[in-house]
């Protein structure tokens, strides 16, 4: 039987010398405190998930070092989504530091808050995502709805990059839109390199009072526009808990989901994950 597979999540200690700077904004106060390994793990085993894949938070090969130690020692981290910096000559050799490590299986930028909209196609980010074509090393597209329409020079300058858009580019969900998102999506889609996370949707509705139909029509898009074999599961933990509990986040995407075909439950819950970063479970 196909393992189950949470393909984003992320760990945090708020003493190690990084950039915590966003969980201490007002909003996110739920979840500024240590969260490790252990915290996530009870929530895998409610749920029968298997292993997981962490995402980088930070700008700072040090994170990627600190969690391909974590994974060393947990053995449900499957995956590890890192930095390296993309616009530097030195990106090359900081990617080289981490091919060999098993549990490395791609990188990651946070474009969504670089103040050019234009931040991912500039000549300099293009550059360094071209090495990662090379060493065939994953990319991560964390972007919001005005940076989507990027995908679409990504897709045609980069042909031979695996590429995953994180959170289905965070939607209108609050707001019921889909107007430019769902062009832009179905445009991505049309490069076979392109797939898509389930991801991140319930903090993009209302955090206090979203239920499962407000994310329905947004899975019904992606679902469409990739298919089954080109979307999978994610949760967002920590982030989620601002308006959810695990469980709940994933007992919404089965809801949504509705009666698919285990070929299709497999793919979502696991086999597209499993596939796409080279885990080897």
């Amino acid at each position: 039987m196909c393992p189950i597979i949470d393909s984003h999540q992320h760990f945090w200690r708020l003493d190690l010398p990084f950039d915590h700077g966003w969980l201490e904004r007002p909003e996110h106060r739920p979840i500024c405190r240590d969260r490790m390994p252990a915290d996530l793990e009870p929530h895998l085993k409610h749920r029968g998930i298997s292993h997981t894949v962490f995402v980088q938070t930070q700008h700072d090969v040090r994170e990627t070092r600190w969690a391909l130690e974590l994974a060393d020692r947990h053995e449900f981290i499957a995956g590890v989504v890192g930095w390296v910096d993309l616009r530097s000559e030195a990106c090359e050799d900081q990617l080289e530091e981490f091919l060999e490590h098993p549990a490395f299986v791609g990188i990651r930028h946070i474009v969504q808050d670089e103040p050019d909209d234009d931040f991912i196609v500039r000549p300099e980010f293009l550059r360094g995502l071209k090495v990662l074509e090379k060493h065939q090393v994953p990319y991560d597209v964390l972007t919001y709805t005005q940076h989507l329409k990027h995908a679409v020079t990504l897709g045609r300058e980069l042909p031979d990059l695996p590429m995953v858009i994180d959170h289905l580019s965070k939607p209108k969900i609050r707001e019921g839109r889909t107007d430019g998102w769902e062009a832009d999506l179905r445009a991505a889609a049309r490069f076979p390199n392109f797939v898509c996370k389930l991801s991140g949707m319930v903090t993009e509705a209302d955090w206090k009072h979203w239920k499962p139909a407000d994310l329905k029509p947004y899975v019904e898009i992606a679902l469409d526009a990739f298919g089954p074999d080109r979307c999978m599961f994610g949760s967002d933990w920590p982030v989620l808990e601002l308006a959810a509990t695990y469980e709940q986040v994933y007992d919404a995407l089965v809801e949504v989901l509705g009666p698919i075909s285990d070929s299709e439950r497999h793919a979502i819950f696991g086999e597209t994950a499993r596939r796409f970063y080279s885990l080897n479970v």
